[in-house]
């Protein structure tokens, strides 16, 4: 597309390459990081004295579903009423404070009092209460941080997770509806505190190593992880994302759509905070990239016009065949829209080129892709793509103040990636051994993920991801497997049947592949019998099994090599589990998890037979 981008200021592209003589190499940006806050209420602060009738946060809320909107002023004078509550009920560093519920004003004051008041926030994936059928999870992470205070937007919803935990002694907030049988304080209580000294007092004793989160992860065990996240880690990770891109004090104030969930480190960390940081606003989306519910989305995207848009890759593909289809809301979402993003999983270059297309119909320019890479350990994001990039695929280049360490895989030009840096976590809550395991000899976080430079000769074009290499397997041949280069590579081709996969082949002969259909696509592909038929005869239609064996056989035939190819799929049914650590707290896929429950499918995708879907 010759159409050029619109104008944004980014942080230029200059780095330093230290190459060592084992191949190793180390590579950071020659832009020092600028000063950063001590702490992240000191961002609602700063707003609530400079634009205190600015709206930080709106919801819809109510019978009417109007949007409920409230102020930067307002929200610092109830975060300090909260505050005051907490420090009366004794709470501070070693009393948590943890959050089960979905996105909400409530969720985002509460998190703002809980670091005024030094104690640790630990916001728990919503699905650990509301999706598992066994609690297990959420008991472990209950067990592990002993938290002094429980919260849930509404009691009902999450009696049957309440239930499954010793509340003992455990103050337990409720903002909508009280849990049926338990003693609950209302939302309104903690409001109603009058603020006193006791606040500045906990607030400037805030240091930069004070534990502002425990943000929690799933490794191969499927059993989280808590991960400290400190004040500095978060500010000089804010910091380093305002420095990639120029804001002018004359740019309006940014308006964004949320619906990404804070518990994430990638929603709660640089999403909801990086706006808090910049002083915008928030628009809380109930919506989701899911069918049945991106309607409401696009309902919201009708009445606000974002300057920035973020979401997964089944978002875009959902968004991009609403705008094509309703000029109305397409001049509404590129009105005032800059740059767009996206995280989770590679973009395909199909769905780059149509939202391209679109920006330019309704803007006159082609908008900027914007992602990066990094973990919950990072806080998150440790590189970028802080240029109009002209592909999809890249993680970038370091921030400012990361150094990013390249090993040697072993296949030419892949590097398994290594982090140093201020926001790199100190370790994980209660559990030593696993911290340790976190650092190299030269104390670099080993991530577990590979990548390869776009050019190996210039290296300030940015990096590629290129898999995990825990990840990785060996064919019967020998053959080494990306694993995760592969899976985004054939749900990428297999587009729309497959909204996510797990890839088996080790020790076997060829690489084979477990897809989880993506339901609603199918139905479409199937056509009118398509909606009458159960999940296990729709994954049978003769237009679904086409349709991934085109997309499949088209993959091959272009694949260099074994380590490239599915010979052999099957189609699932049954969605990935909670309770059996399928699917982890951020919605991502636990491959390893996912085979071992499965490990009669894979024997049968083998032996072959009904079910099993030749590939070209």
């Amino acid at each position: 597309m010759s159409t050029p981008f619109k104008p944004i200021e980014f942080l230029s592209r200059d780095v330093r390459v230290d190459r060592r003589d084992d191949g190793t190499i180390i590579l950071q940006s020659n832009h020092r990081l600028k000063p950063y806050e001590r702490h992240v209420p000191a961002f609602l602060a700063k707003w609530a004295a400079q634009a205190p009738d600015r709206v930080w946060l709106a919801q819809r809320r109510g019978p009417d579903r109007e949007w409920l909107k409230l102020a930067y002023g307002e929200a610092k004078r109830q975060v300090d009423a909260v505050t005051q509550a907490l420090i009366e009920r004794g709470f501070g560093p070693d009393k948590p404070v943890m959050i089960l519920s979905s996105n909400s004003i409530e969720f985002a004051l509460l998190s703002m009092a809980a670091m005024q008041a030094r104690a640790p926030l630990a916001p728990v994936s919503p699905a650990y209460s509301v999706m598992s059928q066994d609690h297990a999870k959420l008991r472990y992470v209950f067990d592990l941080i002993k938290p002094g205070l429980v919260f849930v937007q509404n009691g009902e919803i999450y009696a049957r997770a309440l239930k499954a935990l010793d509340l003992e002694g455990v103050l337990l907030v409720h903002v909508d509806k009280a849990p049926p049988e338990r003693q609950s304080l209302p939302w309104s209580e903690l409001l109603a505190a009058r603020p006193t000294e006791a606040v500045d007092r906990s607030v400037e004793a805030i240091e930069p190593g004070t534990t502002a989160k425990f943000l929690f992860t799933s490794g191969s065990t499927g059993m989280p992880k808590a991960v400290i996240n400190t004040q500095e880690m978060m500010c000089a990770n804010l910091a380093m994302g305002q420095m990639a891109r120029t804001r002018r004090p004359e740019d309006p104030p940014g308006v964004m759509l949320d619906w990404l969930p804070w518990n994430h480190t990638m929603g709660g960390n640089a999403t909801f905070q990086g706006n808090l940081a910049d002083g915008g606003t928030t628009y809380i989306d109930d919506g989701k990239p899911l069918p049945g519910l991106f309607e409401e989305t696009l309902r919201n995207l009708r009445e606000i016009s974002p300057t920035y848009f973020a979401n997964v890759p089944a978002g875009y593909a959902m968004l991009a065949t609403a705008l094509e289809n309703d000029d109305a809301l397409a001049r509404r979402f590129f009105k005032n829209l800059n740059s767009l993003a996206y995280g989770g999983a590679t973009l395909p270059s199909d769905l780059y080129e149509r939202m391209e297309t679109l920006a330019v119909k309704y803007t006159g320019f082609r908008l900027p892709f914007v992602t990066g890479w990094g973990s919950t350990e990072t806080a998150p994001t440790a590189t970028t793509v802080h240029w109009a990039s002209e592909r999809v695929g890249l993680i970038g280049l370091p921030f400012p103040g990361v150094q990013l360490k390249l090993v040697p895989t072993g296949e030419e030009g892949r590097y398994e990636l290594r982090l140093k840096s201020v926001i790199v976590t100190p370790g994980y809550y209660r559990q030593p051994e696993l911290t340790a395991q976190m650092f190299d000899e030269e104390g670099f976080y080993r991530i577990g993920d590979a990548g390869r430079f776009v050019d190996p000769e210039d290296p300030s074009w940015g990096l590629i991801f290129d898999g995990r290499v825990v990840e990785d397997f060996k064919l019967m041949s020998g053959t080494f497997v990306l694993v995760g280069t592969l899976r985004t590579t054939a749900i990428a081709a297999a587009s729309p049947v497959l909204q996510d996969a797990v890839i088996c082949g080790q020790d076997r002969d060829y690489a084979g592949l477990l897809g989880f259909p993506n339901i609603a696509a199918c139905r479409q592909l199937a056509g009118a019998e398509g909606a009458k038929l159960p999940p296990s005869e729709l994954l049978a239609h003769p237009a679904v099994v086409g349709a991934l064996r085109e997309g499949l056989g088209r993959m091959n035939r272009e694949g260099k090599g074994s380590s490239m190819r599915i010979k052999r799929a099957v189609l699932m049914a049954e969605p990935p589990s909670v309770d059996g650590h399928e699917i982890t707290d951020k919605g991502y896929i636990n491959q390893r998890a996912t085979l071992e429950r499965r490990k009669a499918l894979v024997d049968r995708l083998y032996a072959g037979g009904e079910g099993v879907i030749e590939i070209g």
